[in-house]
């Protein structure tokens, strides 16, 4: 891989961690994480960078899993495309699919925080404020006690940040404030690493020009399937407000 002819196309909160590995001389560039919330219009996103980047460098990496098919349909028209094997950043945090399989057997409704998530807003308590402005306290109090019922415990992801102290505490405090057991779990930088290196293993997608990325790129290798899990924290999806008694 030369980093000259190689660019980053990352979500906010993963290319935090890719910068402190970076090699000289590679270009990135960064997508809001609230394109999240419309896998369609990532997509179209992504597809557009894509199209503009792809006859200047060799080489793009996107510092995206699968996200909720948003990659599904992607084209890498004039380079090679690569990107984790992975269902979403989460594994990229643990560093691989097998270690977020394992977090997921051990407690299946977990929420997930990391120091760039809690800077960009998506945590229970910052969906809860969002709620309170737009329907009242009251309202919001039952709409999360909805969007919150399949979830046990709430786990910090320390990705070996510095300064990490603060994102913790708020995290433990989010977890008491919804009553959700709290957990620190140490992650790991091993797909990031070999992802900024070249050791694209079985662990990538190693897309060639021309090929469109498909869902089953994602399930045909020989590691042990993601275990199944609710969908980017689950809190992006409109909750059923006539759940709450509240239409």
């Amino acid at each position: 891989m030369d980093p000259a002819r190689t660019k980053i196309l990352a979500c906010a909160t993963v290319i935090e961690e890719m910068l402190p590995l970076m090699p000289p001389g590679l270009s990135y560039e960064v997508f809001d994480f609230g394109l999240h919330l419309n896998p369609g219009e990532l997509k179209t996103t992504l597809q557009q960078a894509l199209d503009a980047n792809c006859g200047q460098v060799d080489t793009i990496l996107l510092g995206y899993g699968l996200c909720s098919m948003a990659v599904v349909g992607l084209k890498s028209n004039g380079c090679t495309l690569v990107l984790p094997r992975v269902d979403d950043c989460i594994a990229i945090f643990l560093g691989s699919r097998e270690a977020y399989s394992e977090q997921a057997r051990k407690a299946p409704g977990t929420y997930y925080l990391t120091k760039g998530w809690i800077e960009v807003g998506d945590s229970p308590f910052d969906e809860y404020e969002r709620m309170a402005q737009q329907y009242g306290a009251a309202r919001a109090e039952r709409i999360m006690q909805v969007m919150l019922k399949n979830y046990t415990r709430l786990v910090y992801i320390d990705t070996g940040q510095p300064d990490n102290h603060g994102y913790v505490e708020y995290a433990r405090k989010t977890a008491d404030r919804f009553g959700l057991n709290f957990e620190e779990v140490r992650g790991s930088n091993a797909l990031i690493v070999k992802m900024l290196t070249g050791d694209w293993d079985e662990q990538f997608l190693v897309i060639p020009p021309g090929r469109t990325i498909e869902y089953m790129d994602f399930k045909n290798c020989a590691q042990t399937p993601a275990a199944p899990s609710i969908p980017d924290n689950g809190l992006a999806i409109q909750p059923d407000l006539s759940q709450t008694g509240q239409e």
